[in-house]
């Protein structure tokens, strides 16, 4: 199951990463001339935001194959629907002007926190699983050894 969760994971990262690049060309050869310099900021922000959140999933989708977890796919999601919401929306407020969904920009960077924050707990679990494995094969030893 997680094989193709990570599949999609992937095939969303890749495009995702492809958009940013193709956004970031093109406004960075010949900026459309209705953009004005807050708008360009506006794209600059979110191809930014988009690279680094692609790569994220990308780390995201390798760390599920070796170790798979549900809070790893939260994570994903959340990168996802990040890149969708924050990127999207600047995009959107950049290209089409202030709109009534532009609300969702917010929405988008508290959906990348959320990833962040669940890929940390998770590591979190990973250490403390160590740590309790560690006592556990101590204290067999110990009470072996008695």
């Amino acid at each position: 199951m997680m094989g193709g969760v990570s599949g999609w994971m992937i095939c969303f990262a890749g495009l995702s990463g492809a958009t940013a690049v193709l956004i970031a060309a093109a406004t960075a050869h010949e900026p459309p001339a209705f953009l004005s310099d807050a708008d360009l900021a506006r794209v600059q922000t979110a191809v930014r935001y988009q690279i680094w959140h692609a790569l994220a999933l990308m780390a995201t989708a390798a760390i599920l194959s070796w170790r798979p977890d549900g809070l790893l796919v939260v994570a994903a999601i959340a990168f996802g629907v990040g890149s969708l919401l924050f990127c999207g929306g600047l995009y959107l407020l950049a290209f089409a002007g202030p709109t009534s969904v532009t609300w969702i920009v917010p929405m988008g960077g508290l959906a990348f926190v959320a990833g962040w924050l669940v890929l940390a707990l998770q590591g979190l679990r990973i250490v403390f699983a160590g740590r309790a494995r560690h006592f556990v094969i101590r204290s067999i030893e110990k009470s072996n050894g008695d």
